[in-house]
């Protein structure tokens, strides 16, 4: 008898495990459901996105001889739901049993785990080989270490797969890791490439108009969407990003510039997470430009970096950690997100730019995200909980395993060091170095205290002052705290009076 292949939104290949032995008879199902677009009120841009690609992916499947069975949001008997869907499918269907590739996210996994009982039918659940590092295999990596750090973990997958290796614990170079060449200001008159742009066609179009009709009240904005969407287009997108961007990626990656989010960014996480790009070929497309000379090895290097290090790591991270790490508040941080994260009306110019862009285009780069909003969420003090959701929300490329370890790990520092070996705490300084925003701002980012001195300054200290029990025993911090004793007390004070004038002045607690 046939059985029945559930796809979910999120793995759009047709190398899915779920999909390789598929026969002449079974059913792929695939589903838009309400209970997916709303658990958190997701981008307007986001949901549009996954919609169009997933309808795509279907198109492409059954020219394949695939049935498939597809359930669009607005279908009529739409049950708003996984588990509803699949009951549906099961009465439409003859079939024996259920084969799905494992989730991504550890909610949707307590879902699929619960349907062989509940509907009385083998459920095959099978690993998503997609990713390079199973989670066995991290589990028994990370077995072997004191502390969890990505660069140890990435030196491993750099032996395990050969990328960029000149022999078998030789890296390419000489060297593996060439951050510290990866964090120039970018030059004023240095213009990032021309994006290919990929306008929406009639499947498309009838996704953005679903999404004004019913998500329209999201955050965020439909205008101008250009994203690829097809299989073909995101080959297209990566062959422009190795040929027109990488070349100076690695150089800038770290480099802000007002109104141009971008930048020399590969722009490529979105059509990973979803499927429509596999990472293996995204790194062996750039290893191919360094070999060839098309590429620095700084720049491939810290490509490939982020694929094979720091995204298997914080997925590995994520499963070995829930349930239960969301929950994690080691700094006891309190304060409720403030609206503007939401309005982007907010004259601190860093924070006003990132947000809009954000808005915008569902996507900011991991500078923004990292040292100049999550410094942000890290020096008020805001509520872990809350910064997670703010982050799933906005963001196309957010799922919940790659963006709570990155939120409650690396940025709040809410776990305490699991994995990040200090708090990314920093002051206007550093925003002013790699971006042109301060000289836009109403704050003087020179200027450390009183009227007009930028916030991130008095914010950076009152931070260190509040939480110098955690600092002081974090020998990469220490020595800042050291410096806030040698601080007369009046500074401290002073610090510490503008932290709060500043951050009772914002307003919380709006809808978005």
């Amino acid at each position: 008898m046939p059985k029945l292949r559930f796809v979910l939104g999120d793995q759009l290949s047709t190398a899915l495990s779920s999909l390789r032995d598929i026969e002449s008879g079974d059913i792929v199902l695939m589903a838009e459901v309400g209970d997916e677009a709303t658990y958190v009120r997701h981008h307007q841009r986001k949901i549009a996105f996954l919609f169009s690609a997933m309808r795509h992916f279907a198109e492409d499947l059954a020219k394949t001889g695939a049935c498939v069975d597809y359930i669009k949001l607005d279908d009529s008997d739409n049950s708003g739901s996984f588990t509803g869907e699949l009951e549906r499918a099961l009465a439409r269907h003859d079939i024996d049993g259920i084969v799905v590739t494992e989730a991504g996210e550890w909610r949707v996994m307590e879902m699929i785990r619960g349907w062989s009982r509940q509907f009385d039918l083998p459920v095959e659940i099978r690993a998503d080989d997609r990713f390079l590092c199973t989670h066995d295999e991290f589990a028994a990596w990370a077995g072997r270490t004191k502390t969890l750090r990505m660069e140890y973990f990435y030196r491993e997958m750099r032996r395990r797969t050969g990328y960029l290796m000149a022999g078998p614990d030789e890296p390419a170079e000489g060297r593996w890791n060439f951050d510290a060449e990866n964090r120039e200001a970018l030059p004023p008159r240095l213009e990032a490439p021309e994006r290919p742009n990929y306008p929406p066609d009639a499947v498309t179009q009838e996704a953005l108009d679903l999404v004004r009709s019913r998500f329209g009240n999201h955050f965020g904005s439909l205008e101008d969407f250009d994203y690829p969407v097809t299989r073909e287009q995101a080959l297209h997108y990566l062959g422009w990003f190795v040929a027109e961007a990488l070349p100076k990626f690695g150089t800038y990656q770290d480099a802000m510039r007002q109104g141009q989010p971008l930048l020399f960014h590969s722009h490529l996480s979105g059509l990973i997470n979803c499927g429509l790009l596999d990472p293996r070929e995204c790194c062996e497309a750039a290893e191919a430009a360094f070999h060839e000379g098309e590429a620095p090895i700084n720049a491939v290097e810290g490509f490939i970096r982020q694929i094979i290090g720091w995204r298997e790591f914080i997925r590995g991270v994520y499963w070995r950690e829930m349930p239960g790490y969301g929950e994690r508040n080691a700094l006891d941080a309190r304060r409720p997100l403030p609206d503007f994260f939401w309005t982007g009306e907010i004259d601190l110019n860093c924070l006003k730019q990132s947000i809009e862009e954000t808005r915008a285009n569902a996507y900011a780069h991991h500078i923004q995200r990292l040292m100049v909003l999550g410094n942000f969420c890290l020096l008020a003090g805001f509520d872990p909980r809350e910064v997670q959701e703010w982050y799933l929300v906005v963001y196309h490329d957010a799922y919940e395993w790659v963006e709570m370890p990155n939120v409650v790990g690396m940025i709040l520092y809410a776990d305490e060091g699991l994995f990040a070996s200090k708090p990314y705490a920093a002051s206007g300084n550093y925003i002013n170095k790699m971006s042109d925003y301060c000289g836009s701002c109403a704050y003087n980012v020179k200027k450390r205290e009183g009227e007009g001195a930028c916030p991130f300054n008095y914010l950076y200290w009152d931070f260190v002052a509040r939480n110098r029990r955690h600092l002081a025993r974090n020998p990469r911090t220490s020595r800042t705290v050291a410096t806030l004793d040698r601080m007369s007390e009046a500074k401290v004070a002073t610090a510490r009076a503008d932290t709060r004038r500043f951050l009772d002045g914002l307003t919380s607690g709006g809808d978005y």
